[in-house]
């Protein structure tokens, strides 16, 4: 029995355990994943505000806006990557509560969370996170509000210039807008597994 039990345990720890070497990307035209006439003479900071609100995201580029967005929904109590904090906090009045550590037992009493983005993409309104940069992937996916802090110089034009600028962090994930699902009857419900508010603070 406990051979059986160690030859599971064993296979789930192979299959959890990083890869030695990352895939290679598809090939694809590039090309084909570009909205050239859209992109072109754009500003990419504006161009990407205009795209994440038609996926119903929210793009604000100072902390005043972010936090009056906040307050209006009622959302007081969250988390904040620890880096981010120091420059955020005075903009922040007393009726908020931040913590800069994500306690994991108290998953559900998060009603926001602030991390760092990795980069983000102007053209289809996506955030792109990555381990890296990510200081709590629970603090990013679990509050009903996720607000990722992305460098104006991090958003690029396009798809393919994004995957090119990847790095080789080992876990990335694309946000595009929040978290949504259909049923078979196509009926669309937000923040079902993951955040239902996506905002994107640009500095």
């Amino acid at each position: 029995m406990s051979d059986d039990r160690e030859s599971i345990l064993s296979r789930v720890r192979g299959a959890l355990a990083p890869l030695h070497e990352r895939a290679p990307l598809p090939d694809y035209d590039s090309e084909l994943a570009v909205m050239r006439k859209l992109i072109a003479g754009r500003d990419l900071a504006e161009l990407f505000a205009e795209r994440i609100k038609r996926v119903n995201g929210l793009a604000v580029t100072n902390a005043a806006d972010l936090v009056a967005y906040l307050r209006k929904g009622g959302w007081l109590h969250g988390y904040c990557d620890p880096v981010l904090w120091p420059k955020l906090q005075p903009a922040f009045g007393p009726d908020f509560t931040v913590e800069t550590t994500f306690d994991r037992k108290r998953v559900d009493d998060y009603a926001f969370g602030i991390t760092r983005a990795a980069g983000a993409i102007a053209e289809s309104g996506t955030i792109v996170l990555n381990d890296a940069l990510t200081s709590s992937r629970l603090g990013a996916l679990a509050p009903w509000v996720h607000v990722a802090v992305i460098e104006r110089a991090l958003i690029h034009p396009d798809l393919p210039t994004a995957v090119a600028a990847l790095g080789t962090d080992p876990n990335v994930i694309w946000v595009t807008g929040p978290s949504r699902t259909a049923d078979v009857e196509g009926i669309l419900i937000e923040g079902v597994h993951g955040p239902g508010q996506q905002v994107a603070l640009v500095v």
